[in-house]
């Protein structure tokens, strides 16, 4: 350890810290049991459920996006700069929001110029990065792999400023990684896309098992193997798919249809569609009437609805960001702090003036202890 480094533990109490345990690179390895189960693999789990899954997709936006366009409050120019540009191209906030869901760590490499100053947050892909421990177990780099190259990004500069901002949900079986929202619903995303190909199964085949085909035959006599294949690739090449739905059936040499209908318990996939997607919204905290999802009496309208994602997904995953990134930031910005404007999000107004009502009737309160609960700055008396 260098005397710089040497010198920074020592401000900040290292011979007092507790042994962390070396963590996995999995997030989700302590998971990993001999159930019978399939591992939780975050390639394929995010493949299944943003890419293929329209219930997972739509919810992970709309907490993404929801935080990506909150107004802020008035900041350091310098700061907001920051938070607002984009990250290759992507909304840094909206980017962080969504790796947290799914992934449960968000990484922010701090890009400096020349002077040490901050020029670019940069949210790096979480799957590819992995904590590199110390001899005590804490983080003090952070190794970057991506198509056989590893690149190692130490926790500090040489001026104790940090290079990697590590904001991660809590995970109570790792001290080096959190677990996403993803790993939840992932049971709920299978569920729901077999519920849909089920679907897609039944109306190639008009929405019913077609029947069966029952030879009487003399004497009990059987098909031939070489009949039996005849007969299969004939009613496949003219009555199967969706374009031979509905065509009349013509048969001959002793064959009889004989229809089949489904049972109540086959035709219950709708319900368990409908239930696999309630559980990928709770999984991912957005209201199910939100997503357009049936048979859901929770709220009594869209409005409750969008207060209650605003009030108990939405803000608390924004403090959660903002904390972190206004703490990575301090040695820059030490008197400046990141926050949504909430009188300006129209999915609180009505919240927000009902305060502005109390406060302002309060008349055991001065005009600063007034300002501070509503927020407010004290020094700008506009």
């Amino acid at each position: 350890m260098s005397f710089l480094e040497s010198l920074v533990a020592a401000f900040k109490g290292a011979s007092d810290r507790p042994v962390l345990a070396r963590g996995s690179a999995s997030p989700w390895f302590f998971s990993q049991s001999g159930d019978g189960r399939t591992p939780f693999e975050y390639t394929q789990a995010v493949r299944r459920a943003y890419l293929e899954n329209p219930v997972a997709q739509r919810a992970v936006r709309l907490v993404a996006e929801g935080i990506g366009g909150a107004p802020l409050k008035p900041t350091d120019t310098a700061l907001a700069a920051l938070v607002s540009d984009t990250s290759a191209g992507q909304s840094l906030l909206e980017t962080l929001a969504s790796q947290l869901l799914l992934h449960g760590n968000a990484y922010v490499q701090v890009m400096k110029d020349a002077r040490g100053r901050p020029v670019e947050l940069f949210a790096l892909r979480p799957e590819r990065v992995s904590v590199v421990a110390g001899e005590d177990g804490w983080p003090a780099a952070y190794a970057y792999e991506v198509a056989g190259r590893r690149l190692s990004i130490p926790l500090l500069d040489e001026d104790a400023s940090p290079n990697v901002i590590h904001i991660r949900h809590f995970h109570p079986g790792d001290d080096h990684y959190g677990a996403g929202c993803l790993c939840a619903a992932d049971e709920a995303v299978a569920t729901h896309n077999a519920a849909s190909a089920w679907n897609r199964q039944l109306l190639e085949n008009a929405a019913r098992p077609s029947g069966a085909l029952v030879y009487e035959g003399p004497d009990g006599a059987a098909l031939t193997g070489e009949q039996f294949n005849r007969l299969k690739a004939e009613l496949t090449a003219a009555y199967a798919g969706m374009a031979n739905a509905g065509r009349p059936m013509l048969l001959e040499g002793g064959l009889s249809w004989q229809a089949m209908a489904m049972t109540p318990a086959d035709m219950d996939f709708a319900t368990l569609k409908a239930a696999a997607a309630r559980d990928i919204a709770l999984a991912f905290g957005v209201p199910p009437m939100l997503l357009g999802l049936p048979g859901d009496a929770t709220y009594n309208n869209y409005r409750e609805a969008n207060r209650a994602l605003w009030r108990l997904t939405l803000l608390p995953l924004a403090s959660k960001i903002f904390a972190a990134l206004g703490e990575g930031l301090a040695p820059w910005f030490p008197d400046a702090a990141l926050a949504i404007d909430l009188d300006r999000v129209p999915a609180l107004a009505e919240d927000r003036e009902r305060l502005w009502s109390q406060v302002s009737a309060a008349d055991f309160l001065d005009p600063s202890e007034k300002r501070r609960l509503l927020g407010l700055d004290e020094g700008n008396k506009s």
